[in-house]
Order: structure tokens, then C-alpha cells, then sequence
């Protein structure tokens, strides 16, 4: 039995079109703590805005809820593709995402996926972590101060800084790099300009094109972090308006004409 019976920090698995049956590991905890604000985040309503990093939750109680759910689950290791740090907020506040990944690392064989808002790759602790992680994408929503300012509102960073902490990480990163782009309306021209001469310099592995198709939770509720949450009252969910499928087609087609770099995204 868990040492708490209030929060598990194991869920899932979560069906993810990107990384396939996805164990999900929360390293934030009750209190969804971010350094963004996503205007589309599933999770509702962020309690704790923040970009200080402390220990939310312990190393030893996901080593615990890790290897209970191994032990419980029979053939676990058959059930899911990888292992995704994500849940309740922004991972890398974690003080132990290196102690965290390196223990999940010691009981699973599947790769290791980290999902950031990359707010703190200024910082070299963080980046060094990260290393350890087999694949790591970086949610990049935005390329102008305007769009990251109304999407993404976030905490004490502005656009210049984030796009060279990120350019930073991806010259140092050796495993697979992945750039997550969350599309809630048709890009200006200059936008996508601005967003492939920054994909030529970072050279990613590949670029997701994304759409808000899970809904967003009126209130803050765990549940959230699943793909249909069912604890959750459908009123308390709030669907928002995706584009239309051959916009993502056409933004598809140009990055990949003029980076290289394979893009994808998700079918209707």
C-alpha cells in the first residue's frame, strides 16, 4: 500500500497519438504548479504560478507507486510503449527530476519521455537533467512576444529568452528532441517564417503539430491529466474550436519542404 492514499503520482496509461500507450508520471503533485498559464491547458485553472523549483513530490514515493504498479499490472512493461514525466504542471520544477527519471530509469526498460514548457532551460541543472531522458519535446506554441504572451502567459520570461534557452538545450541534447506546437488558428505569414528560420537553427528530430482536442476542466481536478476523464462531470468540461485539418496539412507540408525536419499531426 502507498504511504498516501491522497495522491498517486502514477496514471495512466494515457493513449497518446505522439509516444503511443504513455505511463504517466506526475512529479507536481495536488496543486497544479506551472510557469505558464496555456490559455488551452487541459488541466484547468493553474493554482500555483511559479518558477522556483522545490520537491513536490518525494523520489522514494514514486519509486514506490512505480513499482507497485509493475507489480500489480503483471505484463506492465507489454502495456506501454514509455514512460512520460508530465501530470499536474510543468516537470522540470521538480528540485528531483534527475533523481526522478534516474529511479524510473532503475525499474522500467521504456524510454524515458519528458514533456517541458522549457521556462527553465536557462538553467544548467535543468538542462543537465534532462539529458538523462530518452526523449524530450519542448512545447514551442509560439515565435512573437504578442502570440506567447496570449497563448502561453507566461511567468517572468519573455519570447527572445525563451527561443535562445531552447536553441541553447538543443545544441547540448544528444537523444530525441521533439518541438510541440499547439495550432488554435491560422498563423500570419510572417509567424511562419519566423517559426522555420528558428526550426533551421535548432534542427529538432521532429516538430507535432497539435490541436486542442481534449477538453479543458472548468475547475482543477486530477482527473484532468487522463485522456477521458470520467470522474469528471461533462459540465465541468469545456470543448474548444480546433482549425480545420488542412490547415495543419498546408503548415505540415512547409515545414517539411523547407527544414527537412519530419512533422506530424494528429487525424481527425
Amino acid at each position: 500500500m502507498l504511504k498516501t492514499q491522497l495522491f498517486n503520482p502514477v496514471y495512466g496509461p494515457v493513449q497518446s497519438w505522439r509516444y503511443g500507450r504513455s505511463l504517466g508520471i506526475d512529479p507536481i503533485g495536488t496543486c497544479s504548479t506551472c510557469s505558464f498559464d496555456c490559455v488551452y491547458c487541459q488541466l484547468g485553472v493553474i493554482e500555483r504560478h511559479s518558477r522556483k523549483r522545490e520537491i513536490f513530490v518525494p523520489t522514494d514515493l514514486i519509486q514506490e507507486a512505480l513499482a507497485q504498479y509493475y507489480s500489480e499490472s503483471g505484463q506492465a512493461e507489454d502495456a506501454i510503449d514509455v514512460v512520460t514525466l508530465s501530470g499536474s504542471g510543468e516537470p522540470t520544477l521538480a528540485l528531483n527530476l534527475r533523481e526522478i527519471i534516474t529511479t524510473i530509469k532503475s525499474i522500467s526498460h521504456r524510454p524515458v519521455v519528458v514533456l517541458t514548457n522549457g521556462s527553465l532551460l536557462n538553467q544548467s541543472q535543468v538542462r543537465s537533467a534532462l539529458m538523462l531522458a530518452d526523449r524530450v519535446a519542448i512545447k514551442v506554441d509560439a515565435v512573437s512576444e504578442d502570440l506567447f504572451q496570449r497563448i502561453n502567459r507566461p511567468v517572468g520570461i519573455e519570447i527572445d529568452h525563451f527561443l535562445e534557452h531552447v536553441r541553447t538545450f538543443s545544441d547540448e541534447y544528444s537523444g530525441h528532441l521533439a518541438f510541440q506546437t499547439m495550432i488554435l488558428s491560422a498563423w500570419s505569414i510572417d509567424d511562419k517564417a519566423r517559426y522555420i528560420s528558428f526550426l533551421n537553427n535548432c534542427m529538432p528530430d521532429e516538430v507535432q503539430l497539435n490541436l486542442p482536442k481534449r477538453p479543458k476542466s472548468r475547475l482543477r481536478n486530477l482527473e484532468a491529466r487522463e485522456n477521458a476523464p470520467r470522474a469528471i462531470s461533462p459540465s465541468e468540461l469545456q470543448a474548444l474550436t480546433c482549425v480545420k485539418g488542412d490547415i495543419l496539412e498546408s503548415f505540415s507540408a512547409l515545414i517539411e519542404q523547407s527544414t527537412g525536419i519530419q512533422t506530424r499531426y494528429p487525424l481527425p
